[in-house]
């Protein structure tokens, strides 16, 4: 049996990996067991995605109205000798929207691409050189639903560790990798508050060295903890004044 990545691929079915020691295959066989095979298509009626509207502890945010803007970001996991790591970005200053914040590779999905896994593969070959034969599409995560409207498919994928990695200029500024049982840390994640235009925006949020992951790219990473990693939710922290 065989079955169909995002973008066109024909990858084969793995036999059970379960109680296999080594890390890639450990991983591989949660990503099995935990995503989904087929990605939400675009007129799918997704009445309730998970987003930062979802974790308001007061209940009092506001869900964009439809319609949506579909988007999609590329999840790249890759093994390294210590390890499997997860590949993010650092968005270059100046830039528009999100300038400087910490991403995942994505953007949003054109006319022209088949599939949100086509797009995200697209958006990291364009942002930081990822070929597409890099990468072999394991599965998606439920959308995510950001507050300014975007309907956010991840994209969860293996890269080769051999794939340069190379920022493009005008929109990553930097390319680094986290090791994935850092993410998977449940711990680490806290509930965050800032107001944004009038009303207090709560999201998760956790400290990667000097670098905080914050909003959409940690919640999307949350979501992937839940649904590969299960255990009990993250608590509120306890945030000054100055950071809400």
């Amino acid at each position: 049996m065989a079955r169909r990545a995002g973008g066109g691929r024909v990858l084969p079915d793995r036999p059970g990996l379960r109680g296999v020691s080594d890390p890639l295959a450990d991983f591989l066989a949660r990503a099995e067991a935990g995503l989904s095979r087929d990605p939400p298509g675009a007129d799918d009626p997704t009445s309730n995605p998970r987003g930062d509207h979802s974790i308001d502890p007061d209940g009092a945010a506001i869900i964009p109205p439809r319609p949506h803007r579909h988007a999609a970001v590329l999840v790249p996991i890759v093994l390294r000798p210590e390890g499997p790591t997860l590949v993010l970005t650092q968005r270059a200053t100046g830039l528009r929207d999100h300038s400087g914040q910490i991403a995942l590779p994505g953007g949003k999905i054109d006319p022209a691409d088949p599939d949100a896994a086509a797009a995200a593969l697209r958006e990291a070959q364009e942002e930081i050189a990822l070929a597409p034969e890099e990468v072999r599409v394991l599965g998606y995560l439920d959308p995510y639903l950001s507050g300014t409207g975007f309907l956010v498919t991840p994209v969860i994928a293996h890269a080769s560790p051999l794939a340069p990695f190379r920022p493009n200029p005008a929109e990553v500024a930097e390319v680094f990798e986290v090791p994935l049982d850092f993410l998977m840390d449940r711990e680490r994640y806290f509930l965050r508050s800032r107001e944004w235009q009038g009303r207090v925006r709560w999201f998760y949020a956790l400290h990667f060295g000097e670098r905080l992951i914050w909003g959409v790219t940690a919640g999307i990473l949350n979501n992937l903890r839940e649904r590969l990693y299960p255990d009990h939710p993250p608590v509120a922290a306890d945030i000054p004044r100055a950071e809400r």
